[in-house]
């Protein structure tokens, strides 16, 4: 007799979202639910509406809820604070994480310390959404990502969503969190399409998340790198290997208990920065899983990040200058010391995948739901 249950009623199907809109319905949900919540942003009601995620809220929010903000980052984030402590929720969205840089005196000492200097007696519940990528010829000032130098900062949390299902839950977890939270947004991953579920949820906001199991090898990625984990992975198990790929999610609480877990399976650990190699994310998790998990690696950990220096404006100088997924295919297969054919077979599939697209415009085949 079959152990299976049936299903009476209908199975409802693929609501499949922008990540953009999917930031845009959760600050929708969560303005109606709690009037104390308040979003700031420089241009939070031109045509662009911050990538179109603040669009059409004003009806929600009111004039006095939705506020555009002046450019003065460091004294916002101060008001912001104080309003925060006052029991009020801001949301600060800022167009490029290095508009950020700007208010690192608020953040650092004033919202990350506000709960500890204070013996608990007051909270910071203050979101900043920074804004990361490349593409477009932005350069050294607008194509940075600084996730490691927000990470180390105790008393903050700093998420990286990928897929639009958890960039609302997410941004709805971090909104009604009493710590000051860091979301760091990769432009690219706003196109990324997803099933999102109707109305109000919550994600979770302290660990990496399971996307494909393997024995092979451990690959851990965050944000848009996900993405290039995932292509890679695909090539990959077309000439037998197994990955173990994580979606990292969540930078600080940097918790790696289920990656230890499967580093003790698979015996080997690639990590994929989005940022640079060098001190990066990446290096913190191969040294506690060195630490941790010696006794079963079978093979020296790697890592994929930038390199260490500035990121060039001109296309032709950008050739090979990002992790991609050509990259993870390539170091996967010199970990596990796979044949030359093999490795060129897995190449081979990947390209086919891939279509040589220019290194700057986002891939259009991640479509979901992942």
């Amino acid at each position: 007799m079959s152990t299976q249950t049936k299903r009476s009623e209908p199975v409802e199907p693929e609501r499949i979202l922008t990540a953009c809109q999917a930031i845009n319905e959760a600050f929708a949900i969560i303005g109606e639910r709690n009037k104390d919540v308040l979003l700031f942003a420089e241009g939070i009601d031109d045509p662009s509406a911050m990538y179109g995620t603040t669009k059409n809220l004003r009806g929600i929010y009111g004039k006095d809820r939705i506020i555009e903000m002046p450019i003065a980052e460091n004294g916002l984030c101060g008001v912001a604070i104080g309003a925060a402590m006052s029991g009020k929720r801001p949301v600060i969205s800022f167009h490029r994480v290095e508009f950020a840089l700007l208010a690192m005196e608020q953040i650092v000492n004033n919202a990350a310390k506000m709960h500890y200097v204070s013996n608990g007696c007051h909270t910071a519940p203050i979101v900043l959404r920074l804004v990361i990528g490349r593409g477009w010829g932005q350069g050294p000032e607008h194509s940075q990502s600084l996730e490691s130098l927000f990470s180390y900062i105790p008393g903050l949390k700093v998420l990286m969503p990928t897929f639009p299902a958890d960039y609302k839950g997410m941004l709805i977890a971090a909104i009604e969190d009493n710590n000051p939270v860091v979301i760091i947004e990769h432009r690219w991953t706003h196109y990324v399409k997803g099933h999102v579920d109707v109305g109000y949820y919550s994600s979770d906001i302290t660990k990496p998340t399971r996307l494909k199991s393997g024995a092979d090898i451990t690959v851990i990625a965050s944000s848009y790198s996900t993405l290039d984990a995932l292509k890679a992975s695909e090539a990959l198990a077309k000439v037998g290997v197994g990955v173990d790929l994580f979606d990292l999610r969540v930078t600080r609480p940097l918790v790696l208990g289920d990656i230890e877990k499967s580093v003790k399976k698979t015996g080997r650990l690639l990590t994929v920065d989005t940022g640079y190699k060098t001190l990066g994310i990446g290096s913190e998790i191969v040294a506690a899983i060195t630490e941790h998990c010696f006794e079963s690696l079978k093979a020296a950990p790697s890592r994929i990040g930038l390199p260490d220096h500035p990121t060039p404006s001109s296309r032709g100088y950008l050739q090979g200058l990002y992790p991609d997924a050509k990259k993870i295919t390539a170091q996967v297969c010199d970990t596990l010391g796979l044949t030359e054919e093999k490795k060129k077979s897995a190449q081979k599939f990947l390209q086919e995948m891939t279509n040589d697209l220019p290194i700057d415009i986002p891939d259009p085949a991640f479509q979901g739901p992942f």
